[in-house]
């Protein structure tokens, strides 16, 4: 049995309710490309969460949610403000540029939350064709370093864009922590605070792989099923994806896989709290712990528990917690960790 660590919740396993839903549409033939009842019944549960208005495209990979929601949004004359923390900006390998040919801009934060103040020092160059045109900003729920914006920050940050004839996109591989953590629903944080486009996680949650986009902005889907073409992300057997997402959203699953994980990471963070030499670095939103510890105790505890190095001039480390994380797997690492500091 392979040991469970802390590096990611992409590591975890998938939910045995996800994978009874992947076996029970595959029974006989049914219409591709998500010409299915399986798509629809998935798409209705979406829209339960979201909005009736919303439209619902189910891609591969977060990268592709990612890159074809802004794609959806941009010009390649346009640029993204995004925290310099953000996936799209040090984990997509430049995709976001080479597809959609934006500018991404950046902007320091020190918990990974964009701020209206933050962002204004790029909110210039309008109609000057010397200039990117600033197009859209990119938030993500939850944060890279495991903080929550309020529905107040994301409205703040919505106002502001629509004032400037801007978008707003949302990262959202793990929004339905961000939820459960605020203990709102996902409408409320997203299509309620003002949010155009959203990239919908439910890998980090549960599911083998996919993901959703959701339009809040009906304009912005209007010829969206020929960007997903074009970008390689329609997928055939859509029913399998489309079933994952199902199950998910079928008794609160999606909360209760979320929630776990958020108390797991709470447990975490309790327990090694008052360890000398272990600093924790963020406040614990959702499900992951970031910490400062001895250099040259890292590579001791990762051949026990794997997790990964945040920051290497700190060191700051970063332990994720996922939805099958146990109060054992929790207390065997915290106790590793005290007796090696000793």
């Amino acid at each position: 049995m392979n040991k469970r660590g802390f590096a990611s919740d992409n590591n975890s396993g998938v939910h045995p309710a996800i994978l009874e839903a992947i076996a029970s549409v595959n029974e006989g033939h049914v219409i591709s490309y998500g010409n299915d009842q399986y798509t629809t019944s998935a798409i209705q549960k979406i829209r339960q969460q979201f909005g009736s208005e919303v439209d619902v495209f189910f891609v591969f990979t977060g990268t592709g949610a990612n890159v074809l929601g802004l794609k959806a949004a941009t010009q390649s004359w346009n640029s993204i403000i995004c925290a310099d923390t953000a996936h799209i900006h040090c984990d997509e390998c430049g995709a976001p540029e080479f597809f959609t040919g934006c500018k991404l801009l950046t902007v320091a934060t020190p918990d990974g939350k964009v701020t209206v103040e933050l962002v204004k020092e790029h909110m210039h160059g309008f109609d000057f064709e010397h200039h990117s045109q600033p197009g859209v900003i990119s938030i993500t729920q939850a944060t890279e370093m495991g903080t929550v914006y309020t529905p107040e920050e994301i409205r703040s940050i919505s106002d502001y864009a629509h004032s400037l004839g801007l978008l707003v996109h949302m990262d959202g591989a793990r929004i339905c922590n961000a939820a459960a953590s605020l203990g709102l629903s996902l409408r409320d944080i997203t299509g309620n605070a003002g949010v155009d486009i959203l990239s919908f996680g439910g890998t980090k949650n549960g599911m083998m792989y996919g993901e959703a986009i959701v339009f809040f902005n009906p304009l912005l889907a209007r010829n969206f099923k020929y960007v997903r073409k074009q970008g390689m992300q329609l997928a055939s057997k859509m029913r399998y994806i489309a079933a994952q997402f199902d199950a998910l959203l079928t008794g609160d699953l999606w909360l209760k896989n979320a929630s776990h994980a958020n108390k797991m990471a709470e447990m975490l963070a309790n327990e090694i709290s008052d360890i000398p030499g272990v600093e924790i670095t963020q406040k614990v939103g959702v499900n992951g712990v970031f910490a400062i510890i001895p250099r040259e105790l890292i590579s001791e505890l990762q051949k026990e528990y794997f997790f990964y190095v945040w920051n290497e001039e700190k060191p700051e480390v970063r332990w994720m917690t996922s939805w099958d994380t146990t109060v054992e797997d929790v207390k065997g690492f915290a106790k590793l960790l005290r007796k090696k500091i000793r």
